[in-house]
């Protein structure tokens, strides 16, 4: 059994102080991956930067104070690579993956994208460079005998049962229709599983993300973009997924919840 848990934490030194280290050193996780992270190894405190028990490995952005990947593994992982080979993106801080027994893990933080702007067009590239990717981490890994698991903040809520004011946000960045078929195309032609979803096939949610703004935590008004996307294999073998959504607003580290799911492998 391997446990694996993400969380935008939307600024490690931030969420360390509000309960994110305590939340850490009580999970069962083998392995967490964190995104947002907005900080370079040197800036975080020695108990955040190496936890006791977690190899860590980080791919922070060149830009400093934004974005940030990182993955922590209770087992030393046998490689780790930061960027899926994109001249644009491998310094933005926006993916690392690692080699564990039997899985190769990843940390994903996709743009946020803002509609017909510059930004968007640079999150279409993304998304264009990880798809490339994504089919060739998934062959690579069938031809090695090993599954692949891409966790993290994909900043698109798939369906309308992902977002609970889908009538708002139809053109907005984060539910547009071309994002929306991109991952129609990564769990259907391409042959990735949404595990939360399989485990969970009924909406609305389970929601991870919640804005600070107003009352969108204390109604529910959220959005389901923190995927765990896993080969078919993977996906088969997953028992359990869990939104760790806090009891209360004044207990959030994060405007994110952890999503964690166990996979028996």
């Amino acid at each position: 059994m391997i446990t694996v848990s993400t969380v935008n934490v939307n600024g490690l030194r931030a969420a360390a102080g509000k309960g994110f280290t305590e939340w850490l050193n009580r999970t069962d996780a083998d392995v967490v991956c964190l995104q947002e992270v907005r900080a370079t190894p040197d800036q975080l405190s020695a108990e955040v930067r190496d936890p006791q028990g977690w190899h860590a490995h980080y791919a922070p952005a060149a830009a400093k104070g934004r974005a940030g990947v990182a993955v922590y593994s209770r087992v030393k992982p046998g490689a780790v690579r930061i960027g899926f080979g994109s001249a644009e993106f491998d310094a933005a801080g926006r993916w690392i993956e690692v080699d564990l027994p039997k899985v190769t893990v990843a940390s994903l933080y996709l743009p946020t994208g803002e509609a017909e702007t510059p930004k968007q067009d640079e999150k279409t590239r993304f998304m264009a460079g990880l798809f490339a990717h994504l089919k060739v981490l998934r062959a690579t890994a069938a031809i090695d005998g090993r599954e692949a698991l891409v966790c993290g903040d994909w900043n698109i809520a798939h369906t309308e049962h992902d977002i609970k004011n889908w009538k708002g946000n139809v053109k907005k960045s984060g539910f547009l229709p071309e994002e929306r078929a991109w991952l129609d195309g990564l769990f259907g032609e391409a042959d990735w599983h949404d595990v939360v979803r399989r485990i969970h096939p009924d909406g609305p949610g389970p929601y991870s993300w919640w804005s600070y703004r107003g009352k969108a935590f204390d109604t529910d008004a959220g959005w389901r973009i923190d995927y765990h996307a896993a080969t078919p294999k993977l996906a088969d073998v997953a028992t359990t997924a869990v939104t760790e959504r806090a009891n209360t607003y004044a207990e959030r580290w994060s405007d994110h919840a952890p999503v964690t799911v166990s996979y028996g492998i």
